[in-house]
């Protein structure tokens, strides 16, 4: 059985109830050298003083005893990266040690880290803008925000999953069925009718709801899978809003940008769950070894959002392959991402150049399989493909987008798309995050000088790039 440490969540339970070590101990019926020695981290927990905490402060045990180190210790070890550390770049041992015994310290650091990069971002974007008008408000974007929130959640939320689970009941339905089931629900119990309109009735819109009207109106740019979507995300802001205002309180978010983009993207995961229900699509994506063309048909639903659906497969027990999920648009720039992985996705501008996401655009429709390594020697699998996005008219034709998503190299093997690749014999292709904080200063696709490189140019010499001497 695995051990259980819970001494920095311990010692705050007790410091926030003004209590002594003496005063816990017996409470919880222990002695005060065991709560010194749990608070040091220096004992695993029982399971019985678990209950007890729970009995006697009311505190959920899961809370106290939740993992969190394998996202924050890839957070940390991705801010370490960061030129500043040249030099004092602290090892793996003490990054673990510190998250172990100083793990508030560390996620302030994190903190403070993150906003010295959007700091840097915006003094950057004031500069590229050439003028004095600009005023720049130093915090994180919404999309950055919800992005860390769903990270810190690990991408999976079990209020939601179990909400979905109880959607449909005892019955099993067949997927054509679920445009018209969802239709009546919305008629009979929200008051609402579904109407689907021509384009040129709802331009550059593919779905509203009229509160006023009592009425969900789509675009029929929608098709099939879409619509159905969308109802079923209708149905989530409707039927789960109190599920999604408790994780809304508790995700420290404050402006009303971040709060109302997350609903968005919380009610986006409840649609993708009622669609494509955990233990079936988890069954079914083993056994297809990840093969999102069979999971979109086999659930009726998009590639997209297949491939979506399985970065959220991390239920205890029932875990699938961690991935990332990555979404471009044709000039590269990053219109979505999710991450149950320690890859670091960009927060700004675009992906990596040498990502042969961007090159899936030449093969429309085709699977762009690919190995790649990080500067910090971590490898991964990636598979890319295009991905149709609704049209509104003769005019906005081929608004195609490529997703890409990748796993750590190890769970390759699980991945269909990796048969034929050795591992071994496969030269992995080396990439960065964005060229703005990429190390490798001699990348001959590297498309400006980067952040974090001070060196000076050397006039003397000139490079692979211009931005490498």
């Amino acid at each position: 059985m695995q051990k259980t440490f819970i001494g920095p969540h311990l010692r705050r339970l007790r410091l926030d109830r003004g209590e002594t070590q003496a005063g816990m101990a017996k409470a919880l019926g222990i002695s005060t050298s065991y709560v010194n020695l749990l608070e040091k981290n220096e004992r695993s927990v029982s399971v019985p003083v678990l209950l007890k905490l729970l009995d006697v402060y009311g505190v959920d045990w899961r809370e106290l005893a939740q993992d969190d180190d394998t996202t924050q210790l890839a957070d940390l070890r991705t801010a370490m990266q960061d030129s500043l550390f040249d030099g004092s770049r602290p090892d793996l041992a003490q990054l673990r040690a510190a998250m172990v015994h100083s793990p508030d310290l560390v996620a302030c650091f994190l903190r403070l880290h993150a906003a010295y990069l959007a700091a840097t971002d915006q003094l950057l974007s004031v500069a590229e803008a050439g003028t004095e008008t600009v005023e720049p408000v130093l915090r994180a974007s919404p999309e950055s925000v919800v992005h860390s929130f769903f990270r810190r959640n690990r991408n999976h939320f079990p209020a939601l999953e179990k909400a979905a689970e109880a959607f449909w009941g005892t019955d099993e339905i067949a997927r054509d069925e679920a445009y018209s089931l969802l239709k009546a629900r919305l008629r009979e119990r929200h008051g609402f009718d579904v109407r689907v309109v021509p384009v040129e009735e709802m331009p550059n819109t593919l779905r509203q709801h009229d509160e006023a009207r009592r009425e969900v109106v789509l675009s029929e740019a929608l098709d099939y899978p879409n619509r159905v979507f969308q109802l079923a995300h209708v149905a989530g802001l409707f039927e789960q809003r109190k599920v999604m205002d408790k994780l809304l309180a508790n995700s420290g978010m404050t402006d009303a940008q971040s709060l109302s983009r997350c609903r968005v993207e919380l009610a986006n995961y409840f649609a993708a769950a009622v669609l494509m229900p955990y233990a079936p699509f988890f069954e079914e994506a083993r056994a297809s070894k990840y093969d999102m063309d069979h999971l979109a048909i086999r659930f009726g639903v998009s590639f997209e959002q297949a491939c979506h659906r399985a970065t959220t497969l991390q239920r205890k027990g029932a875990q699938g392959v961690p991935f990332f999920f990555l979404r471009i648009d044709k000039a590269g720039n990053v219109t979505k991402r999710f991450n149950s992985t320690d890859f670091p996705l960009a927060e700004h501008g675009g992906a990596c150049p040498r990502l042969d996401v961007h090159t899936s655009f030449r093969t429309p429709g085709r699977i762009v399989p690919q190995f790649v390594e990080m500067p910090d020697r971590t490898q991964f699998f990636v598979f890319s493909r295009t991905v149709d996005r609704p049209s509104f008219g003769r005019h906005t034709q081929d608004v195609r987008l490529a997703v890409a998503v990748g796993c750590a190299v190890e769970h390759s093997p699980a991945i269909g798309y990796a048969e034929g690749f050795s591992v071994q014999g496969t030269r992995p292709t080396e990439i960065g995050i964005n060229c703005r904080i990429c190390p490798r200063a001699n990348c001959d696709q590297r498309a400006h000088h980067a952040v974090i490189l001070s060196r000076p140019v050397d006039e003397r010499r000139r490079g692979a790039t211009r931005y490498e001497s």
